[in-house]
């Protein structure tokens, strides 16, 4: 699928030239190797500024002094060339893309995922394939971080096969996924782990306070319904005719063959089973997957295996479906599958590279905790009130998140500044971690220091070896824009009806 992507775009309102603007801004940045060098760069010399002034803040949660830390000394060059190997391997989405890659390889490589697509393309109606990815797509925040990594190539696949341009439905899945992150349907990890740090920030008033990971359920099933519709609208109307129409190489098209139906019922059947394991693993009360404790899903040992776990969901049916249909023959097969599938991460693994140091000198130097500690200041000192107040809280959100885009870092900062402010003002905990967790949504896919972002570009490189941050930036910015939008709207809403945001979760105290 390498190459260059042949469009026609279409081009004309006022909004497509404002995202115009910003492809071409973006575009004329590096490339992203270099880029993020040259971040890496910056953040050096930002690091010795700051310490050189004496820019700390102290956390009003473990009343802790942080300070900005000089990476350009004795100290700093040691950490950075001592643990420059360590950066790179422990980069949280490189584990996760090479073990997802080893099952998706088998079974995109062995026919199962093209044969797969067609049928489904074949028997689910035009209409209705853009709102089931961004439903799913929305959803999958309950899988972890399969969601972003697993669907955009798929989406893409789906698109080729509709011949549509598969870019569009990269960027849908993804901004669906990050755009919507927090919404759901079941309570996941997210939520306890959000519910966890509310808990702890709420009893330094109220040391009796308790509160459930479903605190902000009722809300969120809102938001999910919401946003199908608004993906779908925004890529129907925004990113496809932006993109124009897509010329290039297309995948195959052509009814499924009795070989392919062959392969397809072994996969199905390989699937069921699988599943069937899956579930005496984790259904039963005292199920090996469960929490050995509470016996929940939510925080459990199923989560945290989420990844191995996708990958036997891709490996095992792409096994049964190869040796089905006679695609794979022999080990040797299988092997030649897996590295091929691999060696088209190149562009990514590069990327991961020098992404991995930035954030780990983003980190060292404490210039994040100090941007959010400073940001959650600015607003208390704002003076506004009310619903205004929360708007501006999850706007401070939205732009902390683009510099620290990890959730759990970026609340257990704010929660013990906010919830306390909040409670004493009368507002129920829960309500002010729903607000934060729609900040913490808004700029989601447009964030460059975001993990998957840097999967992203390397998916997209597949089908145009030449795309740049700008276009992508420019794809889903809509998503970011005008889901936040929405998110908004519906919190405003929620907030002047005063209904509850989850179980036991009135607005006020």
């Amino acid at each position: 699928m390498k190459g260059e992507l042949k469009t026609e775009p279409a081009r004309s309102s006022l909004f497509n030239k404002f995202l115009d603007i910003i492809e071409i801004a973006g575009n004329k940045l590096p490339d992203p190797v270099i880029f993020f060098t040259l971040l890496c760069v910056i953040i050096l010399i930002l690091s010795w500024v700051a310490e050189s002034a004496g820019l700390e803040a102290v956390n009003p949660g473990t009343n802790e002094t942080i300070k900005a830390i000089s990476l350009l000394n004795k100290d700093g060059l040691i950490r950075m060339l001592t643990k420059m190997v360590s950066n790179f391997s422990s980069f949280p989405p490189l584990g996760l893309v090479l073990v997802t890659m080893v099952g998706v390889g088998i079974a995109d490589k062995g026919g199962l995922i093209n044969a797969l697509m067609r049928s489904a393309v074949a028997g689910t109606p035009a209409s209705l394939l853009v709102p089931i990815i961004a439903f799913i797509a929305v959803i999958s925040n309950g899988a972890g971080d399969c969601g972003p990594i697993v669907l955009p190539p798929l989406a893409a696949v789906i698109f080729l096969s509709l011949k549509r341009h598969p870019l569009a439905g990269m960027v849908l899945a993804y901004g669906a996924c990050l755009g919507g992150f927090s919404a759901n349907v079941l309570v996941t990890m997210t939520d306890a782990l959000a519910a966890g740090f509310t808990q702890q920030a709420a009893q330094l008033i109220d040391p009796n306070y308790v509160t459930n990971p479903a605190n902000n359920w009722f809300f969120l099933i809102a938001a999910t319904a919401i946003f199908i519709p608004v993906s779908t609208y925004v890529n129907s109307k925004i990113v496809e005719p932006r993109l124009g129409t897509y010329t290039g190489e297309s995948v195959s098209n052509e009814p499924i063959t009795e070989t392919e139906r062959k392969g397809l019922r072994a996969a199905g059947i390989a699937t069921l089973v699988y599943v069937a394991i899956l579930a005496l693993l984790t259904l039963p009360p005292n199920a090996v997957l469960r929490h050995p404790e509470t016996g929940g899903l939510a925080v459990s040992p199923f989560i945290d295996s989420i990844i191995p776990i996708t990958m036997l969901l891709f490996l095992i049916p792409g096994l049964a479906y190869g040796y089905a249909s006679g695609s794979i023959k022999s080990s040797r097969d299988i092997s030649a599958m897996i590295s091929k599938s691999m060696a088209e991460l190149g562009s990514f693994l590069a990327l991961a590279f020098v992404a991995s140091q930035f954030l780990a000198y983003f980190t060292w130097s404490n210039l994040g905790p100090i941007i959010a500690i400073k940001g959650a200041e600015f607003l208390q000192n704002v003076g506004l009130t009310g619903v205004g107040m929360l708007v501006g809280f999850i706007l401070i959100s939205t732009i902390i998140n683009i510099f620290i885009p990890s959730a759990s870092a970026k609340w257990g900062i704010l929660s013990s500044i906010f919830v306390p402010m909040l409670m004493i003002l009368g507002y129920n905990p829960a309500f002010t971690q729903l607000a934060y967790r729609i900040g913490d949504s808004i700029t989601n896919p447009i964030t460059p220091l975001m993990p998957y972002f840097a999967i992203l570009l390397g998916y997209a490189q597949q089908y145009d070896k030449n795309i740049g941050m700008g276009t992508l930036i420019s794809l889903l910015i809509p998503y970011s824009m005008i889901m936040g939008v929405f998110w908004i709207i519906l919190f405003i809403i929620w907030f002047l009806l005063g209904l509850p945001v989850g179980p036991g979760a009135p607005i006020f105290l």
